[in-house]
């Protein structure tokens, strides 16, 4: 099965990163705050990154590796525009 790894864009400025096997259905939940604690306190404003993954094994493994850099290796490494 296919899955996502996803970041959001938060109305607080800050990336939220999770997975999902239903990217648009996902983040649909997250606008209508009933997706994550995080992204009902900080509404997300756009999905900026997105991954396909064979697996959720793999997608959870990547998920904690974005998790793990900053702000600033973020936007390097995944090719965010440096204006966000």
């Amino acid at each position: 099965m296919e899955w996502h790894v996803y970041v959001l864009l938060c109305s607080n400025n800050n990336f939220y990163t999770g997975t999902t096997n239903n990217l648009e259905k996902r983040y649909e939940k997250h606008k209508a705050g009933k997706g994550a604690k995080y992204t009902r306190a900080f509404k997300p404003i756009r999905i900026i990154y997105s991954e396909k993954l064979d697996g959720k094994i793999l997608a959870l493994a990547r998920e904690r590796e974005i998790k793990s850099w900053t702000r600033d290796q973020k936007i390097v490494k995944l090719g965010l525009s440096t204006d966000i």
